[in-house]
């Protein structure tokens, strides 16, 4: 039986382009979560490497939907060849369970670990440049200027929450929080 395995890491992440190649590529069954790489604790796909019996295959999208580190991803496949499972990577192809293709599942491993931790090393470093700048300020930006707030703040001085956000379209709780800000 051809098992299919989709993984994104966040609940904002879609899961619908996986899904889609692995229905593609003739599973039969797919499991799926949102939940980070970076832990080896993936409950589905705990339950997935449960189901799995000789002569199955297991296919993921990317490597890095397998594993991140290259530790676990090693122990997993050499786990999965000893039951007589094969592994598909579609944008690898088949993993064979010889020395070359072991060595070439090695090296992509590292690759993607190598990957993953660029990624974070870079996005630090902006971070921490960004965090040099005197005008600096973590999180989502505000979605009114000051202009905007003080002249809502300054309408329910005469108006309800609910009138002031009919004229000015900004949100009663945005409205309370600004006037709680305010009186600070």
């Amino acid at each position: 039986m051809k098992y299919g395995y989709a993984r994104v890491s966040t609940m904002n992440q879609d899961l619908a382009s996986q899904m889609r190649a692995l229905k593609e590529a003739g599973c039969e069954k797919v499991l799926s979560e949102k939940f980070t790489g970076t832990k080896a604790d993936r409950p589905k796909f705990k339950q997935l490497l449960s189901l799995l019996k000789e002569g199955d295959t297991l296919v993921v999208t990317k490597l890095d939907r397998f594993a991140r580190s290259t530790g676990d991803a090693i122990e997993t496949i050499k786990t999965l060849f000893e039951k007589g499972v094969k592994v598909h990577v579609l944008n690898m192809g088949l993993v064979e369970n010889t020395p070359t293709g072991r060595l070439i599942f090695n090296i992509m491993s590292s690759f993607a670990e190598f990957e993953r931790d660029m990624i974070v090393e870079r996005t630090q470093e902006g971070k921490a440049i960004a965090k040099q700048r005197d005008d600096f300020r973590e999180g989502r930006p505000n979605k009114y200027s000051k202009k905007q707030m003080s002249h809502a703040l300054e309408l329910l001085e005469n108006n309800s929450y609910k009138q002031v956000e009919a004229m000015t379209g900004i949100s009663k709780s945005t409205l309370i929080r600004a006037k709680k800000k305010a009186s600070l």
